[in-house]
């Protein structure tokens, strides 16, 4: 498969964008747009001052900076990292906690933040609630029982450790050297938090490109692309530890590991055509904005975003009718497919309601059912078929994490 991403800069609506997107056979499949007057505070640790306790909802408001606010699950507290606390053991009003950004603001909701801090590497997370020995059961059992093995002495009794899928790819040295970079930061925090004044930034996450490219390496990224000089620097810096400090020319590609299969990072160079142009980036934006998407059938989809969900209706359009039954179920599977791929696209969470075409058959139900599973299982962040309602609408979600494109683009 020949995916890429594409780090570059593009005007949207009169607003300047950093846009990270991830190209799956020339087709646009993740896009991520930064406001570069905005910029996103996802993984940021801060020290925060409880505002109000709502028990009714179970939840904290914590304010991060002057102004800033932030919603806190109480149920996922468990040993937080108290700066102030007027009572041992109980949460009360302006008490100042360490906090980290964990989902960012959506619609009119505020981000929701974490006692459980969190430090990515490509290869290993560290955790400071979540505190067992964690690995993907995407590993193979061998692979599983030697990571159980030769980590079982590097964590302790403080942290946890979540060892990823990607991990099979690396040397154990360079998992190694990762865990003591990020065990590194993890111990700074840890010295440091006590003597910070409420409000500062402990940790800032990295950028959001890098940690796309972190969250795509598993996906068999052939290049990285950008025409950005300062992107290109970090890009390499982050992934390349001898490269820091040397002289980086135009046109070298520097591979970001040495054992592991991961793409080459490429500075793009050529002032007759733009990399967005390259790839008809801003047109492709402007499709996946669009309330209605055509379907190679004829047939089309009707997206609309509402404050509480999502509601997608499918419709046969310009599509040429046969047999009634093989016909509503070839637009229905076809449908199927490119709503999974538009969830992904448009990064759209939460609840997703879906109003295919009604089809006589229970076997063609099921075979419907099976493709939207399947269609679903490609997508990185998880998202899961719930069942069809009484009135035939198909019940999807999708995990929140980052705001919707629509979202990106309006703020």
């Amino acid at each position: 498969m020949s995916n890429r991403i594409i780090i570059t800069k593009e005007t949207i609506q009169e607003k300047d964008f950093l846009v990270t997107a991830l190209f799956e056979e020339n087709r646009l499949a993740e896009v991520s747009c930064d406001n570069l007057q905005n910029i996103s505070i996802l993984g940021n640790i801060y020290v925060g001052k409880i505002k109000q306790i709502v028990p009714k909802i179970g939840a904290a408001f914590i304010e991060i900076t002057p102004g800033q606010m932030t919603y806190l699950p109480l149920n996922d507290v468990k040993e937080p990292h108290m700066v102030r606390q007027q009572r041992p053991g109980k949460l009360t009003e302006n008490d100042e906690i360490v906090v980290q950004i964990a989902k960012e603001a959506v619609k009119t909701k505020f981000p929701t933040v974490s006692t459980n801090l969190t430090f990515q590497g490509n290869a290993i997370v560290l955790t400071t609630e979540n505190k067992k020995l964690g690995i993907s059961k995407k590993l193979d059992k061998e692979k599983r029982k030697h990571y159980q093995k030769v980590f079982a002495d590097k964590k302790d009794d403080r942290f946890g450790l979540i060892i990823r899928t990607i991990a099979g790819n690396y040397a154990d040295e360079e998992i190694f050297a990762e865990f003591e970079r990020i065990y590194a930061v993890y111990q700074k925090l840890e010295s440091q938090y006590m003597h910070r004044t409420c409000y500062s930034c402990l940790y800032h996450a990295p950028s959001p490109y890098i940690s796309a490219v972190k969250e795509k390496l598993s996906q068999q990224i052939e290049k990285i692309v950008t025409d950005d000089r300062v992107i290109f620097n970090e890009l390499t810096e982050e992934f390349i530890p001898e490269a820091k400090g040397s002289a980086l020319t135009a046109s070298a590609d520097y591979p970001l590991n040495k054992s592991i299969k991961t793409p080459p990072v490429s500075f793009y160079e050529d002032s007759m055509l733009p990399l967005s142009a390259l790839y008809g980036l801003k047109a492709k934006l402007q499709d996946a904005l669009q309330e209605r998407v055509w379907l190679k059938s004829g047939a089309y989809l009707v997206i609309q975003p509402t404050e509480a969900l999502t509601v997608i209706d499918v419709n046969s359009g310009k599509c040429i009718k046969g047999n009634p039954n093989d016909f509503y179920l070839k637009i229905n599977l076809e449908a199927a497919e490119e709503i999974a791929r538009q969830l992904r696209l448009r990064n759209i969470s939460g609840i997703c309601v879906v109003d295919f075409i009604n089809m006589d058959t229970k076997e063609a139900e099921i075979e419907l059912v099976q493709a939207i599973k399947k269609a679903l299982a490609k997508d990185t962040v998880p998202a899961m078929f719930v069942d069809f309602t009484k009135l035939g609408l198909a019940e999807i979600t999708r995990k929140k994490v980052k705001k919707p494109l629509w979202e990106q683009i309006e703020m």
